[in-house]
């Protein structure tokens, strides 16, 4: 919902106000630590407690916590704005993935609208999970190339398709050594 209103410039309650109910994480994009909230109607809401109730779900001194959920909402703008810049500057970076002319890989850039993109693989080879793999390992090959050792965490999401989120840990330095990452990796399977 965050991504989505930032994305979209518009305030959480015009998206949220075409839906009965709405949950909200705070741990996602926002960086609490825990927490989460759900809104709807009156009735909704009360069988949602008794339910949690009944699975023995509370917390107990959560002020903490809501501290944390609180001062991410107010941060939510610029965090997740930085969060779709990186995202967009992974796909289409001055030498990105983009541009990146590899018959192994390419991105659709109208579809990357928030922190999450979608890179297709192409060929029989790699797979999504083996392209996780090689991305996640490091090679002696690849720091004495690159002079670094750059460990990348992405998700093989379907059957061509792996899935690439940024958040708020994820800085702008984080980002360029990703796309690099990748690059490395796509040449080195190339070869």
């Amino acid at each position: 919902l965050m991504n989505a209103a930032v994305a979209q410039g518009v305030e959480p309650a015009q998206i949220a106000q075409h839906c009965d109910s709405v949950s909200l994480c705070f741990s996602k994009g926002l960086g609490a630590p825990a927490g989460a909230v759900l809104a709807g109607c009156r009735e909704f809401v009360t069988e949602a407690w008794r339910v949690r109730k009944l699975l023995g779900g509370g917390m107990r001194q959560a002020g903490v916590l809501a501290a944390a959920a609180r001062l991410g909402l107010q941060r939510a703008e610029a965090t997740l704005h930085r969060d779709h810049t990186n995202a967009r500057r992974f796909a289409e970076g001055t030498s990105g993935i983009h541009v990146l002319d590899s018959p192994l890989l390419s991105i659709n850039l109208a579809a990357v609208e928030t922190n999450m993109v979608m890179v297709n693989v192409q060929g029989a080879w790699p797979s999504p999970a083996e392209l996780c793999e090689r991305l996640r390992a490091v090679s002696e090959e690849e720091v004495a190339e690159t002079g670094q050792a750059v460990s990348v965490l992405l998700l093989p999401w379907s059957a061509r398709t792996v899935r690439a989120v940024w958040h708020r840990n994820i800085s702008d330095r984080d980002t360029e050594l990703a796309r690099r990452k990748l690059e490395f990796v796509a040449r080195k399977c190339q070869e």
